[in-house]
């Protein structure tokens, strides 16, 4: 597969060259992406091909060995997570990440930790149990207690009591039933149109093209495929690898 070029959107997030090593192997090698303001991006490829390693490095819970990352036209390449938090960037990781003895309600107040105001939290909790009634009727429950479609729209939740610009999800479908997949992605569609930038890494490709407008393919640690989605979706390369076509 081939390079393709990036959005021509101003871009939120820009990567160039990014490399992130554990101990002596190599997980990303080199890859530069690009997200546009308001954009939905995924990334996709197989297990192991560096897709969470890379979500890592941009949240600042990796520290990259070379390449830059910048966010809003500022280099934040060595940035630590709680900052990276402060600016804007929230991530959804993979396994959802919740605090499981804690309760619902207690989760979403500590995704708005660096935030002072009183008034727009108690505001943007509203807007959690909105978006997901579910948790408004268990907001006293156990989170550890919670389903496993349950525990992903609390892990999101949590992430959006930040206020982020830029919101990384990472495999938001895994475990979960067919029907709570697209009650997920639904709000995904949902939040994007509301204006978050989202950078997805996804194991159902199809679905993540389906809902993105663009597209990265990502191959042993590098991007081998960048385009719209629409395109990645009628690749022949793609679909064989990919969609089961």
């Amino acid at each position: 597969m081939s390079r393709a070029t990036s959005s021509n959107k101003q871009s939120l997030l820009s990567v160039r060259d990014l490399r992130v090593a554990y101990g002596g192997v190599v997980a990303v090698k080199g890859i530069d992406l690009e997200v546009g303001r308001g954009e939905l991006v995924c990334l996709i490829g197989a297990n192991g091909a560096g897709k969470t390693t890379t979500l890592k490095a941009l949240a600042g819970m990796l520290r990259p060995a070379g390449g830059t990352i910048r966010y809003d036209g500022h280099a934040i390449t060595r940035r630590r997570s709680y900052e990276l938090v402060s600016l804007g960037i929230a991530l959804v990781p993979e396994g959802r990440g919740i605090f499981g003895r804690l309760s619902v309600l207690e989760n979403l107040k500590l995704g708005a930790y660096v935030r002072r105001d009183t008034l727009g939290v108690s505001q943007d909790l509203d807007r959690g149990f909105e978006l997901f009634p579910r948790l408004a009727e268990r907001r006293s429950q156990i989170a550890g207690t919670l389903s496993g479609g349950e525990q992903q729209m609390l892990a999101i939740a949590r992430a959006l009591m930040s206020r982020p610009r830029l919101l990384l999800l990472d495999e938001p479908s895994m475990g979960l039933a067919p029907i709570m997949v697209q009650r997920i992605f639904g709000t995904i569609r949902r939040i994007a149109a509301e204006g978050v930038t989202l950078l997805l890494v996804e194991q159902n490709a199809r679905l993540a093209l389906e809902i993105s407008r663009r597209g990265y393919v990502m191959e042993s640690g590098r991007v081998t495929l960048a385009d719209e989605a629409a395109a990645l979706l009628a690749n022949p390369d793609v679909k064989r690898a990919y969609l089961g076509g």
